[in-house]
């Protein structure tokens, strides 16, 4: 009361504390950071390690097992995920949330520095950065020419592009996708090699011999310090032309003579199209705790520079701008709010018929929010979807302190008091309902501080929102409230002892009410116990069929597709297949509906092996398309996937596909995972593992929701299988390392095992020198088995072992194989060389081989699909010893949200019963207080199940909120109904009186905030479901407040004590 006093004695102070805050938030507004969630503080760490040709086995035995095997001493691990591919291994370590991650990274590149020492000669450094959802690409940079190659732009993309995009405020720069890192490349004639009776490993060493980087020193000649420079590195290509491969006496052989150098680039891995047609592109990659909308802002302030840098017939632009989800919401929020903020002004103007009145109440609105920001802005939050919802779903509350307050202003003037006493008496008369009222709506959110994981990351900043808001609207009802009172209600509304009319249909409300009391008292048993039971039931048969998801749809007109060739499949034949489902796309969706597309095929270049964490492809035979269509399209997007996978399926019988998240916010909430469902099988023993998988994938079939089921690994990768025979290899003087490194030039380029530099003066940049024999030489098994394989150190004249080992080439483990004798071995001289298949793929959870099985769902019920997905796992039967099942994806997820959300709804209700009943001292009114809860769920479910709206976490927020808001008005109630019982009524009289003369604050504010929730209810945004359930659990609420709550009332406080529960002398008399 205490503040009341003070706020009425001290106006300016008030005032001027007031416009103290609006300037702060003015100030929060500008600073705070812009972007679609909070930060989600995902424990988890990438480490990413390539090397260049080694095959997935060799990788997952010499390179993935040691760093898992080190990493283990690094505390805190939860579990470590990895994959492993040609090329490269991509492991995932998770911690605990309460992990310090600093600490951890360090850790983690520490103990990266100790396994490389027992890796394969050649294993670099890997890469090793933080995850977090939020550092996911919020565009793409491309890069279009009609008349450069791919070769060029992705080397000005390289060499100029990306060192302007890492200078962007909060950008990162990850490598060019879609192009080949520029080379100088030495293509080597496999016949040449074999007419001048060459290996591929002499030219290899003619080429470290010839061309080496040296440091320069210095000579001193009179005055001067020179600088020594030796060309022992060439600079110019066309220099290694005489570079001899055999030096000594003799004709000489130069490189110019079985091969031919070229300014080319690497063997190519894969592709990008833009629009149909090959391009390279950068992804604009924001650091986790940077702005979405700033850092967008920034790179398209930066284009101007970047297109400054680029030749005329080169264009760079922006696109798959993901800032305009962000930008929407935000929009969306702001919008919804104003509404939210008009409409209650209109129902109360209704009620109160007061233009001054109603101007009080919204007055506080714009200013409570401001100082919301303000405390969101000193907790280090942002403007997210989540504190913006938080905002959006308090507006209607913020309605309900102030407008107490002025409705019972009001009455007092009705009965004739002077208006500063009125308004005096009216905000000290309200206090301590309205506190009680704003802790019960804070409790509520009390939880969401216990949680854990990402569920608490998502809650706590709408939650701090939600009661930095109440909390300011309960201190303005206290303060600002009472002064705009006297200042701008005159006594012509009401005041100096004049009585104020009131608005006669609300006194026929009323009456209406009363005889309605009246009518049902007698039969409030019946009525009570119908209720209770027939709520209750209805709940649980709801609930328990209403469908659950994690997270609303976005709504998004973007959409990611994930196309599989058959396995092992060449990039150049899965382009066919990419542009004709392009094609099916434009058919489907109407060529002028689809606005652009965007997609990656093949696998990650060796040399960009971090571009994996962004975007992963198991193999060439592999790709992945952005399609975007127009906003104003009104494609329904479930149906349009769906007549595409039937069109797909039909045209493109051998390939596979599968819908992935196209837009961030998706992309987000998934957390990683390409699809909802995933099933993952993991032992010791591969073969186990993939046996148990089938059982699983046969019941899953049997699942009608389910989309796009497959395989999530490359299990029969196709292979070339050299196996060298190591007795006769030794015999004519040929080690397998001889025929390896022979091989190189073959199946791979050199520069992966020996490096050789060399120095573009004119640009500053330095590039690898290779030596390979062109892709187009290679074309079967046939090739590999005429390539030659001893170098000039071993070479030895064939004829002299002829008669010796006649028999031996023909009678040994390949019989049919005829011998061939020549001046050089070939690699059919002493291997065998067949076809064969092997996994293509790695996948390992906790360091033990996994297989797993993908799939999408029709619909968004989520949880229904995961308990069906649940029952086909143990209709499977139980797994073999040491093997492990698990569903993953976002089913663990939503369990684990639902868990705590509904945990925390019951703590929820534990805590603001113990507050009640602290206050009230008595357990009755309590358990009167908490009747309504059945109705508010009720409402909620009711109304989610006719919009047909999931129960997501958006929902169960605004369940939670109707929750606080419902007993807020019985705590209205109550008070005064048990005022009524003290002044002498009995507990029916009581009641009936306390739910007319509550009833029109009970009817201003609840109307008030479902009339703000109906623009938020009505949109398609994913705040969407929150105005839904909260419209339908406060229309409830009020119903049951004054219809069933005076039915409890009486039957509890029929022979209720008035006596204090005081334990205090002076209050017992004695």
């Amino acid at each position: 009361m205490w503040i009341i006093a003070f706020a009425m004695k001290r106006p300016i102070t008030v005032v001027a504390a007031v416009l103290s805050i609006v300037l702060i938030s003015v100030m929060a507004i500008t600073s705070m950071k812009r972007d679609i969630f909070p930060d989600l503080k995902i424990p988890a760490i990438y480490v990413i390690q390539g090397y260049g040709g080694m095959s997935p086995e060799q990788i997952e035995g010499y390179i993935t097992s040691t760093y898992e095997l080190y990493f283990l001493y690094v505390p805190g691990i939860e579990h470590i995920e990895s994959k492993t591919v040609q090329n490269l291994c991509l492991m995932k370590v998770y911690f605990h949330p309460d992990t310090d991650m600093a600490s951890a990274m360090a850790a983690i590149v520490a103990m990266c520095n100790r396994a490389t020492s027992l890796m394969p000669k050649g294993t670099y450094n890997p890469f090793v950065l933080r995850f977090d959802p939020g550092s996911l690409p919020v565009g793409q940079l491309v890069l279009s020419s009609d008349t450069k190659s791919v070769k060029d732009l992705e080397d000005l993309a390289y060499t100029r592009i990306r060192p302007m995009l890492a200078t962007v405020p909060g950008a990162e720069a990850p490598p060019p996708f879609g192009g080949n890192v520029r080379s100088i490349v030495i293509s080597v004639d496999a016949d040449k090699l074999r007419r001048y009776n060459i290996s591929g490993d002499e030219v290899i060493e003619a080429l470290n011999g010839g061309n080496q980087v040296l440091p320069s020193g210095n000579v001193r000649t009179d005055d001067y310090m020179r600088i020594a420079t030796v060309n022992t590195d060439l600079p110019d290509i066309h220099q290694l032309d005489y570079l001899p491969i055999r030096t000594g006496h003799g004709p000489q052989i130069f490189i110019k003579d079985i091969g031919v150098i070229q300014d080319s680039s690497d063997i190519l891995a894969g592709y990008a199209l833009f629009q149909g047609k090959q391009t390279v592109y950068i992804p604009a990659v924001k650091r986790a705790d940077a702005s979405t909308v700033s850092v967008v802002d920034a790179l398209r302030e930066a284009l101007k520079r970047m297109q400054a840098v680029l030749p005329d017939d080169v264009k760079i632009s922006y696109e798959f701008d993901q800032s305009k989800y962000v930008r929407e919401a935000i929009n969306d929020v702001f919008h919804e709010g104003l509404m939210g903020t008009i409409l209650p002004g209109l129902m109360i103007l209704l009620f109160l018929k007061d233009f001054r009145s109603t101007l009080i109440v919204v007055t506080t609105i714009p200013i409570s929010l401001m100082s919301a920001i303000v405390g969101l802005w000193l907790c280090g939050q942002t403007f997210n979807i989540q504190t913006l919802s938080g905002l959006a779903l308090a507006i209607g509350i913020l309605v309900d302190e102030a407008t107490v307050c002025i409705e019972n202003i009001h009455s007092h003037l009705a009965e004739g008091a002077i208006l500063h006493r009125a308004v005096f008496d009216a905000c000290v008369e309200t206090m301590v309902p309205r506190l009680l009222a704003m802790l019960s709506v804070v409790a509520v959110f009390v939880p969401s501080f216990f949680m854990t994981g990402i569920t608490r990351e998502l809650f706590i900043p709408l939650s701090l929102a939600v009661g930095f808001a109440m909390i300011a609207s309960t201190t303005l009802a206290s303060t600002l409230v009472p002064i705009l009172g006297v200042w701008l209600i005159k006594p012509e509304h009401g005041g100096e002892g004049e009585k104020e009319k009131k608005p006669d249909w609300i006194e026929g409300v009323k009456d209406k009410l009363g005889d309605l009391l009246k009518f049902l008292m007698p039969l409030r048993l019946v009525l009570v116990l119908g209720y209770v039971g027939i709520a209750v039931t209805l709940v649980v048969l709801l609930y328990g069929n209403i469908g659950k998801q994690l997270f609303p749809d976005s709504g998004s007109s973007q959409f990611r597709m994930r196309i599989s060739a058959p396995t092992g499949m060449r990039v150049e034949a899965l382009e066919k297949r990419v542009l004709r489902t392009l094609e099916i796309v434009k058919e489907l969706a109407g060529k002028e509906n689809v606005e652009k597309t965007l997609g990656y095929a093949g696998q990650q270049p060796p040399f960009f092996v971090i571009s994996s964490a962004f975007l992963w492809t198991s193999g060439p035979h592999q790709a992945v398309m952005d399609v975007q269509l127009k906003e104003d399209a009104k494609i329904n997007m479930s149906d349009f996937k769906e007549r595409l996978r039937q069109r797909l399926s039909k045209d493109i019988p051998d390939t596979k596909f599968s819908f992935e998240p196209g837009d961030l916010v998706s992309q987000i909430m998934n957390l990683g995972s390409p699809t909802p469902i995933t099933v993952q099988v993991s032992g010791h023993n591969i073969i186990a593992d993939k046996v148990f998988a089938g059982k699983i994938l046969k019941e899953m079939q049997k699942i009608p929701e389910l989309r796009d089921l497959q395989w999530g690994q490359a299990l029969d990768y196709p292979s070339v299988q050299i196996d060298i025979d190591r007795e006769l290899a030794g015999q004519l003087g040929v080690t397998p390392l001889d025929i390896g490194r022979s091989l190189q030039p073959a199946y791979f380029s050199s520069r992966f095992v020996h490096l050789s530099l060399w120095r573009d003066k004119d640009s500053g940049f330095s590039y690898q020198v290779q030596v390979q024999v062109p892709q187009d030489q290679i074309r079967s098994k046939d090739d590999i088995a005429k390539f030659p394989t001893m170098n000039s150190a071993k070479r030895i004249e064939m004829s002299e072992w002829k008669d010796q080992l006649e028999d031996q080439v023909t009678n040994r483990s390949y019989p049919d194989r005829k011998p061939r004798y020549a001046q050089h071995p070939l690699i059919q001289d002493v291997a065998n060389v067949a076809y064969g298949t092997t996994n293509g793929e790695f996948d390992r959870y906790n360091m033990m081989r996994m297989v797993s099985l993908t799939a999408n769902l029709q619909g968004n019920d989520l949880g229904r699909v995961g308990d069906s997905v649940k029952e086909a796992v143990r209709r499977a039967g139980k797994p073999p010893a040491g093997v492990f099942v698990d569903v993953m994806g976002q089913v663990p997820l939503l369990e684990d949200t639902f868990f705590h959300l509904l945990s925390g709804l019951v703590l929820a209700v534990v805590v603001i019963t113990l507050m009640l009943l602290a206050y009230f001292q008595a357990a009755r009114v309590v358990l009167i207080v908490m009747s309504t809860t059945p109705a508010i769920l009720l409402g909620v479910l009711t109304m989610l199940t006719i919009t047909g709206t999931t129960l997501n976490v958006q929902s169960f927020m605004g369940a939670i909120m109707c929750i606080g808001v419902g007993i807020a008005n019985a705590i209205l109630m109550v008070v005064f109904a048990e005022e009524s019982r003290a002044k002498g009524m009995d507990a029916e009289e009581a009641a009936i009186h306390g739910a007319q003369q509550r009833m029109r604050p009970i009817l201003m504010t609840s109307i008030a905030m479902v009339a703000g929730m109906v623009p938020m209810a009505l949109s398609t945004t994913q705040s969407a479901p929150l105005g839904r359930a909260v419209i339908g659990g406060l229309t409830m609420s009020t119903l049951s407040v004054l219809t069933l709550l005076p039915l409890v009332f009486a039957i509890i406080q029929n022979k209720a004590t008035l006596k204090s529960r005081s334990l205090h002398p002076d209050d017992l008399g004695l």
